[in-house]
């Protein structure tokens, strides 16, 4: 494994980018190596490490399609609607909790609901 040169939080050289430094510019990696990071030191814990790619090498960022589109918002949906009472909350649910805050909360009023159950 070969090693790469660290730089300086701040102080890379031009040329050169993080993803999402990429991602802002509509860019993306595209399958090449890291060619560089930075590290911005810590008092009480390791430095903070950023990966470093070529501006010039990166590739354009894929376009969304319907389909794509479609498929992240199932996905979003599905990390929306609560497993106990299988209602959208609306926000993502804790993998803490693994449910709603509501029925985290007042597991009584669960098991009583008689809100509509989402179908699948």
């Amino acid at each position: 494994m070969s090693t790469v040169p660290v730089y300086r939080w701040r102080l890379a050289p031009d040329g050169m980018a993080t993803r999402r430094q990429l991602r802002a510019a509509g860019l993306r990696p595209g399958g090449q190596e890291v060619v560089a990071q930075l590290e911005r030191p810590r008092r009480r814990r390791g430095p903070l490490v950023a990966y470093l790619y070529l501006v010039e090498r990166a590739k354009p960022v894929r376009p969304m399609t319907a389909r794509r589109a479609a498929a992240l918002a199932k996905a979003n949906t599905a990390r929306r609607t609560c497993p106990a009472c299988r209602r959208d909350a609306g926000y993502v649910i804790p993998v803490s909790l693994g449910m709603c805050v509501a029925c985290h909360d007042f597991p009584e009023q669960r098991a009583t609901d008689t809100a509509p159950a989402l179908g699948r």
